[in-house]
């Protein structure tokens, strides 16, 4: 073979080479790149899904946020009474004035005011009742879930029995005998809505405690306070999450009910409930007394029960592999 004939075979044999080894270079990276768009792509149609929750989550910041700057962020004193400005309309009404946006009460305290103070209020009942109702309900359902037997027999009785009072009756029994105020209202909310993670919880425990990690642990000797704590415990904490974020605005609703009916944070401390109680008599001639605060109320559990919803479609793996 000649020298140019060498030359040529050498420069085919190398074209050769560098097209075999950009193709393959090409086709490995063909399917990474084909997982990550469908990675960037699931994640994109799961914020669609959960664009709902999106809002909630912005509603229920607003309303943490508003909670925590009230001191800065309130015009008035919610407790400063001027009675030369009593039942103002808000600005809407020919009558309002902007030194009152949403007008005053019968006493003339600044209703924006006493809104926002009321927020603050609501949230922290809604977030205490709650933590009481988890720590409660929690500890009960992890014991008669994974103990079973007698222990699972007496906690689900005195759940069945817990039920069986209306919410209302209890609620109004408790705080008449602690006496209304605001621990002892959260005290009442507590100890009457742990029978319901208490039950999640169980029907929980008794599908965790039968996997394999459960039983290798209990094998290897661990103490059961052990398992709970750190095999049980983390593999359904996202239910508690789920359930708590929806219980919260159910206890606001509910801690509103019993400041209406008196028996809840007493007056003057500005609240949602005792401001829908203090206006009911104004309802027909003044109706943005009753209005305002219901709005109040409505936004913010439409935006916990937003949130929670979100949560729960995305912590439940069963719920994440249906939408994907």
């Amino acid at each position: 073979m000649t020298e140019t004939g060498r030359m040529a075979t050498a420069a085919l044999a190398a074209e050769t080479s560098t097209a075999w080894v950009a193709d393959t270079v090409h086709l490995s990276s063909r399917p990474y790149a084909g997982t990550r768009w469908r990675r960037r792509a699931s994640w994109w149609r799961r914020a669609w899904k959960l664009r709902l929750g999106i809002v909630g989550a912005l509603i229920v910041a607003g309303m943490i946020a508003t909670a925590l700057l009230a001191p800065a962020i309130a015009p008035y004193d919610p407790l400063k009474q001027d009675l030369g400005a009593r039942l103002v309309p808000p600005v809407w009404d020919p009558g309002g004035v902007w030194a009152h946006p949403l007008g005053t009460d019968r006493i003339g305290r600044d209703t924006l005011s006493r809104l926002i103070w009321g927020a603050r209020l609501s949230l922290a009942t809604g977030g205490l009742a709650v933590g009481l109702s988890i720590s409660v309900g929690v500890s009960l359902g992890m014991i008669g879930g994974y103990y079973g037997g007698r222990a699972d027999w007496i906690i689900s009785g005195l759940v069945n029995l817990w039920l069986a009072f209306p919410f209302i009756l209890l609620a109004m029994a408790i705080v008449a005998v602690l006496g209304p105020s605001f621990s002892n209202m959260i005290i009442a909310l507590g100890l009457t809505t742990w029978p319901i993670f208490t039950r999640v919880i169980r029907s929980e425990v008794l599908r965790v405690r039968r996997q394999d990690f459960v039983t290798a642990a209990t094998m290897l000797g661990a103490r059961d306070a052990r398992i709970m704590a750190r095999h049980i415990f983390p593999a359904i904490v996202n239910s508690v999450i789920v359930l708590g974020s929806l219980e919260v605005a159910r206890l606001i609703i509910l801690e509103s009910f019993l400041s209406f009916l008196g028996l809840g944070v007493q007056p003057p401390t500005p609240s949602w409930g005792n401001m829908l109680a203090e206006a009911r008599t104004y309802i027909l001639q003044m109706w943005w007394l009753v209005t305002l605060p219901g709005l109040a109320l409505f936004v913010t559990a439409l935006g916990i029960n937003l949130c929670g919803d979100a949560l729960r479609d995305l912590l439940d793996p069963r719920l994440r592999r249906i939408q994907d």
